[in-house]
């Protein structure tokens, strides 16, 4: 039965499914190659069955999966070194100024993975918190390096639903300097309304994730740190 509408009894139109094709969303928005390895971590991280030693086993190897692909999203410069044998190599390598974001609390888990891969890198922290009334996200602590303005950014949010918290950290970078494109946001999973608001926010802002589902593993942070 449709519902009508009180004021002119015209039936209300069912509400709009999103779409989990990420070109829809603009070239901004990758989601790692997909094959049976992640698929296993996602439904592991995803069964309410799995004990805590092993969620976070197997979520700190997706985390560093994608650490790892939005690693390839930074700059890099060509090089050359001298190799032992006195032979010239022509490689890569990253280009200075890189620095990880991670929102608190969810985020501190994926510290680890890019330290992992990045020695010495600095990381600094955003806490945004919700009003218990109104749900309005708002940050109340940031702690940047001070050069961040001039920084490439990977900033970590494993669980995105909303899109909520994430534009509200996406919003101080900017207030402190950093341009839009110069910030990656490195993702576990992550709903098509939260991908959604994202991009229409910042449309030159960098996502990528393992994953675009209607339905996001919330408790993954209690999980992870044990306060489920």
């Amino acid at each position: 039965m449709c519902s009508a509408n009180e004021n002119n009894g015209t039936a209300t139109p069912p509400p709009v499914a999103l779409s989990q094709n990420p070109s829809d969303y603009g070239n901004n928005l990758k989601i790692i190659d997909s094959n049976d390895q992640i698929k296993e971590l996602q439904t592991i991280i995803r069964d309410k069955n799995t004990t805590r030693s092993d969620f976070k086993f197997y979520a700190d190897r997706l985390i560093r999966l994608v650490i790892e692909e939005s690693l390839n999203q930074l700059p890099y410069s060509d090089c050359s070194v001298i190799t032992p044998t006195g032979a010239i190599y022509d490689g890569l390598r990253y280009r200075s100024g890189n620095c990880g974001v991670s929102i608190i609390r969810s985020g501190e888990a994926m510290e680890q993975g890019l330290r992992d891969c990045c020695r010495s890198i600095r990381i600094g922290k955003i806490l945004v918190e919700s009003d218990a009334e109104t749900h309005v996200a708002k940050v109340v602590y940031a702690r940047f390096p001070d050069d961040i303005a001039r920084r490439q950014v990977l900033l970590m949010y494993p669980i995105m639903a909303t899109g909520n918290t994430v534009i509200q950290a996406v919003s101080v970078l900017k207030d402190h300097g950093v341009k839009e494109n110069s910030i990656i946001l490195s993702n576990l999973f992550c709903t098509p309304i939260a991908a959604r608001m994202v991009v229409t926010a910042f449309p030159d802002l960098k996502i990528l994730t393992s994953e675009l589902h209607p339905v996001a593993p919330n408790h993954f942070g209690q999980k992870y740190f044990g306060t489920d």
